[in-house]
């Protein structure tokens, strides 16, 4: 199973941007599902889980403003992030993990400029 993430940018301090990561096949209809972030010269870090069964789980960082949903009919998963901060700007991977399955997709970048 392949992920494709998309829908990082620039965006001012204060913005909105809507990842998406697009399944090959319908794994997160059966899987968990997971978005990560990297800041330059950082460990990569969990931001937002969903399980199979709907219950999402976030960061302390991005609690009230970053949503992550699921759409398993399109196989995508989204990371909606509202009131941006400088301290947000990294490289965004979703993972969809099952057991011992676990899928990465390419990354998206998102730049939040003061």
């Amino acid at each position: 199973v392949q992920l494709q993430a998309s829908g990082g940018g620039l965006v001012q301090a204060g913005g909105s941007l809507r990842l998406s990561c697009v399944a090959s096949g319908s794994i997160f209809s059966g899987a968990s599902a997971a978005w990560y972030r990297q800041a330059p010269g950082k460990q990569r870090e969990l931001v937002a889980t969903m399980s199979r069964g709907g219950v999402t789980n976030y960061a302390d960082s991005v609690k009230g403003r970053f949503t992550i949903s699921r759409d398993n009919a399109k196989n995508t998963v989204y990371l909606q992030m509202n009131s941006l901060k400088p301290e947000d700007t990294a490289v965004y991977y979703c993972n969809a993990f099952k057991g011992l399955m676990s899928s990465w997709g390419q990354g998206t970048l998102v730049t939040v400029s003061s």
